[in-house]
């Protein structure tokens, strides 16, 4: 019998050395980016005017500029927490999918949204609410349904899910979904056409929590996104250099999760910036994408985190305010890995095990066999994956 072959650790090993040797110049650099990123936000901490005229320039240059825009208070601000919410409802949606395969008998796929409901000071028990989608892919359907195009699908159905439920309850409505508020997919050419329709059905969902004044919010765990950063960069850029804008990083390295690691303190927010982004101009009026820095965590162990609001949220101090007291008091539920506790909640709700895949396709089977319909065959690849005693992991 042919053993498995082990990793090649010696060609691993020379490639760990090298990284190692270059380690520490790494490092030397890195800190003096940092530094001067630090240098930079309090220069131009209270430059707003002069910042929005040099992103209107970038932006002239490069249409599909991405970067934080300030809005009205200092790039360096930070506003500790306010007085814990006493009265209101908060609801958490999150969504997993089961994506078609072509190694699989039959093509399908799930949706699956959790979402669970919390009356803050009531006393009552939290709610959950799942709802599952199923479509089976026709054979004489001439589409095929991309991973993008689900995970599209499953942002929409969390979004109505939270709007949904919030028809069953009164007073102030704090709603989160995990993840960016920005509708995510429009660069697959592929699924252009999908996009606008799910992007569409996204935006009425928005207007709809806002007439309601459902407080909404996206909560962006370790983002990866360095907005801020490129701001700076873009505030130092001269107008000789703009042509050659897109390689213009002396910051990189530098990232928007140090930065306001730096800044704010134990359970802070930071100032409220705009997107600035060609993607986020279907967003328009109220519903134009903001977002500020949080640190769930404290001084000594910071834990910054992303949150993006609409508009009419960033612009009412008393729904912004609810909404920063309701995050922190979320994640001190989780102690030393502070993140919101609903949305971990909503998370586990939602998530479909490999059993529960197991039991669709056992399920599907039967009812296809039993009308008279054709099933197909499991490729050689899956079969051979599905052998007792396999402990390789191969999605």
């Amino acid at each position: 019998m042919l053993r498995d072959m082990p990793i090649n650790y010696q060609q691993i090993y020379v490639r760990i050395k090298e990284i190692g040797q270059g380690a520490q110049e790494r490092k030397k650099t890195l800190e003096e980016r940092r530094k001067k990123a630090r240098e930079l936000l309090g220069a131009y901490a209270s430059e707003l005017d002069a910042l929005r005229a040099k992103v209107d320039s970038a932006k002239q240059v490069d249409a599909n500029l991405r970067c934080a825009l300030p809005v009205s208070e200092p790039l360096a601000s930070s506003y500790p927490p306010p007085a814990s919410v006493k009265e209101a409802t908060l609801i958490a949606a999150d969504g997993s999918q089961i994506v078609p395969s072509r190694h699989d008998a039959i093509q399908y796929y799930v949706i699956n949204v959790g979402a669970i409901a919390m009356q803050i000071g009531s006393g009552n028990t939290p709610e959950v609410f799942t709802e599952t989608q199923l479509r089976v892919l026709d054979e004489f359907d001439d589409t095929f349904f991309s991973d993008s195009q689900i995970a599209l699908q499953r942002d929409v159905a969390e979004r109505k899910s939270l709007l949904e439920i919030s028809k069953k309850y009164s007073g102030t409505i704090i709603s989160l979904t995990e993840g960016q508020l920005e509708l995510w997919g429009a660069v697959d050419p592929e699924n252009a056409r999908d996009f606008e329709k799910n992007l569409q059905d996204y935006l009425d969902v928005l207007k709809e929590l806002e007439k309601r004044k459902a407080i909404t919010s996206g909560y962006v765990d370790k983002p990866g996104a360095n907005w801020v950063t490129r701001l700076l960069e873009i505030a130092t850029i001269s107008k000789n250099e703009l042509n050659n804008l897109r390689k213009y990083r002396p910051l990189l390295g530098v990232t928007d999760l140090w930065l306001f690691s730096q800044v704010l303190g134990e359970h802070e927010r930071s100032a409220i910036f705009k997107l600035q982004a060609k993607s986020a101009e279907k967003y328009t009026d109220s519903l134009s994408i903001h977002f500020f820095y949080i640190n769930v965590g404290d001084k000594k162990k910071p834990k910054i985190a992303r949150v993006d609001i609409p508009l009419w949220v960033a612009s009412d101090k008393v729904t912004l305010d609810n909404l920063h007291g309701v995050l922190i008091e979320q994640s001190k539920i989780m102690a030393n890995e502070p993140f919101p506790y609903l949305l971990h909640r909503a998370h586990e709700i939602a998530v479909v095990t490999h059993r529960e895949k197991e039991e669709i396709d056992r399920m599907l089977t039967l009812a296809i066999r039993n009308s008279g319909g054709e099933i197909g065959e499991i490729s050689g690849k899956q079969s051979a994956k599905n052998l007792p005693g396999k402990t390789r992991y191969k999605p």
